[in-house]
């Protein structure tokens, strides 16, 4: 019998947001070294400083959960980056769409972020789901209106995007 880890825990009635982080949760500008690990390169900016925001938009839908679609899971891995979120988004975390034990790295650095989403979507089969990312570069066409994407600068911040997010949620909720 193989052994269920935490990212294989939803099932196919969860209602689910792919998370990207950079972009979305803080500014796109984050980079990696030695020296400096993890860090974000635009000057009054805070790495996850929206987190918040999300955390606010899904309260009132404790049935949504989260699938990590962040590279920060394979440049680091999963728990590393899921313990970077708040307490309460920890909690709605799910898994992620990149799993070291069933894929290549370099086949999942050739996918585009749709392409990445979607393959995580055919595997976990939510009832219903969305993408919150930054990129959409050759994100899947037939897909598109899955995805709520951010600006680079502005990631959850910005009003429309939060409006966006509070009618997906609010239609995926009604199902």
């Amino acid at each position: 019998m193989e052994d269920l880890s935490v990212q294989d825990a939803s099932t196919a009635a969860d209602l689910v947001v792919y998370l990207d982080f950079d972009g979305v949760l803080h500014d796109d500008a984050v980079y990696w070294s030695k020296r400096d690990g993890i860090h974000i390169r635009m000057p009054g900016r805070t790495l996850f400083e929206w987190s918040h925001v999300l955390e606010q938009l899904l309260t009132p839908y404790p049935m949504v959960r989260i699938v990590l679609s962040t590279s920060w899971v394979r440049v680091k891995n999963f728990e590393f980056a899921k313990k970077q979120l708040p307490i309460g988004l920890q909690a709605r975390v799910v898994g992620a769409t990149f799993h070291r034990r069933e894929m290549r790295t370099w086949q999942f650095d050739n996918m585009s972020r749709g392409a990445q989403v979607l393959a995580d979507v055919q595997r976990r089969q939510p009832a219903a789901w969305f993408a919150l990312d930054n990129d959409d570069h050759d994100w899947p066409v037939a897909y598109r209106d899955h995805l709520v994407k951010t600006e680079d600068r502005l990631g959850l911040s910005d009003p429309q995007v939060q409006k966006d997010i509070q009618a997906r949620l609010a239609s995926l909720s009604a199902l």
